[in-house]
């Protein structure tokens, strides 16, 4: 990126904010606070933010996973969620509903300033792929606008995370990769923490959006003791 990255931290701890938002600064980032999701949807109309720390406990009625979850039918800006819970169904929910990674409070500075860059390094770069534009079955793939739209033209919002493993199907279709394999081609954009433990969940993720029928699905096939199988063609558009 030719500027720093501008990220948004949505976080009700005042000190917590602060030394966060300081941290990143220093860091090369160009980082802003809010203590809540007014205040947040404010700030976002005044600049869009590159990335958005979010933390789940917050006040005011709307917490982090509400606003994940609204953000993300609208826009794909990356999410980074924080808690101070170490529950793992808040880590599964997180993801399911489009944060691209986790981190469980007190967490090192230094390990969200790595994190953040993770999250911006895959969402500003693609998985190796056949051509600019792609045709999956009723999908069309624009790689270089990363918009992934269906045939007769409606758009689906993904998460970085979620578009970065589409292109790792859309750029090895009909060949089945078996779990080890997807975490390793996807950590080629540094799929971190809670990822390389839920590489099911994120599959499950996916499909919910690509698929017609995500009970039943016919596009991202499980391939039993296998792993995964982009079962269509993809072509070149």
């Amino acid at each position: 990126m030719d500027t720093a990255p501008s990220i948004l931290v949505v976080e009700d701890d005042d000190e917590i904010r602060s030394l966060v938002c300081a941290h990143l600064n220093r860091e090369g980032f160009t980082a802003r606070g809010v203590g809540d999701a007014k205040a947040m949807d404010l700030e976002l109309l005044k600049a869009p933010a590159d990335l958005i720390v979010l933390d789940i406990m917050l006040p005011g009625g709307e917490d982090g996973l509400t606003i994940c979850r609204r953000l993300r039918a609208s826009v794909q800006v990356p999410i980074i969620m924080l808690t101070a819970r170490g529950d793992e169904i808040d880590r599964i929910v997180g993801i399911e509903i489009g944060a691209d990674d986790y981190m469980t409070k007190p967490f090192n500075p230094r390990e969200l300033s790595a994190r953040i860059r993770a999250v911006l390094r895959r969402s500003h770069e693609g998985a190796p792929r056949p051509a600019n534009r792609a045709h999956c079955a009723h999908l069309i793939i624009d790689f270089d606008r990363r918009e992934v739209s269906t045939a007769s033209g409606e758009p689906l919002s993904l998460s970085s995370g979620e578009y970065a493993l589409l292109t790792v199907f859309i750029s090895r279709p009909q060949r089945v990769l078996d779990r080890d394999q997807l975490m390793d081609l996807v950590n080629g954009r540094n799929f971190s923490g809670a990822f390389d433990r839920s590489i099911d969940v994120q599959v499950s993720r996916l499909r919910k959006k690509v698929e017609l029928d995500p009970a039943n699905p016919t596009l991202i096939k499980t391939v039993r003791n296998g792993g995964y199988i982009l079962a269509e063609p993809v072509q070149a558009t």
